[in-house]
């Protein structure tokens, strides 16, 4: 959302996008909204659990306040920014069934196998506000129909990242990214797409020099959309042989694989559309 007042309107229209691709992704769906925790604080979204039990637990072992928010099969932990890794180690510590699918100030992530539009109800994607968010439903032509397996994927701090596509050199990046301190979750090549960019950046590039350098050292097809804490980013491959389109307006700025996704938005008519050139990095953060 360019313009702050739209802010209300995020979950809305992006659970109509997410619907109208129904068929594109039947298997399963998730999203990523960006929006301020308080001052000072870090937010965890947790998969599975008695996510008030677990505040309760991991507020008492860390000596600090933890408020939690439950949405459906997800919790939203609030907490201190100095204990987030704290935190992140203690969940990791014997906590079975419990996963972290997005961590950071502004993140929260939400993914379940079912229709787009039930899992948009089920976590009340439509009532959620924000700055910017990025969904994806998903067809599981390579993998298993799992919750890990939705997109999007975290791997870095209020990171995340959706790909259509395929990799065919993600088994040996994997175990490079293994040894550089990177984990994962899944065996998804999307996964690894989503660690590729945590690590380059870890080593000091931007994103759009992180995607840059994907251009040479992922092979495969590809579309990337990838969320950070100011904004998003969106890069196709060379050749480009997936779907992709963008929309801009005065208020705001809007990415899907077809046109259809795209046309309930407001303004529509006049915005101005176009489609993404291949290799050719597109940034907007908010201000």
């Amino acid at each position: 959302m360019k313009d702050k007042a739209m802010e209300p309107q995020l979950g809305g229209l992006l659970a109509g996008m997410l619907d109208v691709m129904t068929d594109r992704g039947p298997d399963s769906a998730g999203f990523a909204i960006y929006r301020d925790a308080p001052e000072g604080q870090a937010k965890l979204t947790l998969r599975g659990g008695d996510g008030e039990a677990i505040a309760r637990a991991l507020g008492d072992a860390l000596g600090v306040s933890v408020s939690v928010a439950r949405h459906d099969t997800h919790s939203v932990l609030t907490l201190p920014a100095e204990q987030e890794a704290e935190a992140r180690a203690w969940l990791q510590a014997g906590h079975d069934g419990i996963a972290v699918t997005g961590a950071g100030r502004r993140i929260e992530l939400y993914k379940e196998v079912g229709l787009p539009a039930q899992v948009a109800s089920r976590f009340g994607l439509a009532g959620m506000h924000g700055s910017h968010g990025i969904g994806h439903t998903r067809m599981a032509t390579e993998s298993a129909v799992t919750t890990a397996g939705a997109h999007p994927f975290s791997t870095g701090s209020d990171q995340c990242l959706v790909h259509n596509g395929s990799l065919s050199n993600h088994a040996s990046l994997r175990r490079t990214l293994i040894r550089e301190g990177i984990s994962f979750e899944t065996e998804n090549d999307s996964e690894v797409a989503a660690g590729y960019l945590t690590w380059k950046m870890r080593e000091g590039a931007s994103l759009a020099e992180a995607l840059e350098a994907g251009l040479e050292d992922l092979d495969g097809f590809f579309t990337f959309v990838v969320g950070t804490s100011n904004g998003f980013a969106v890069m196709r491959d060379p050749i480009s042989c997936k779907p992709a389109v963008m929309a801009e307006t005065d208020s705001y700025v809007a990415f899907a694989s077809e046109y259809r996704a795209l046309a309930g938005l407001p303004g529509i008519e006049t915005a101005r559309v176009f489609e993404p050139e291949p290799a050719r990095v597109y940034a907007w953060e908010r201000n």
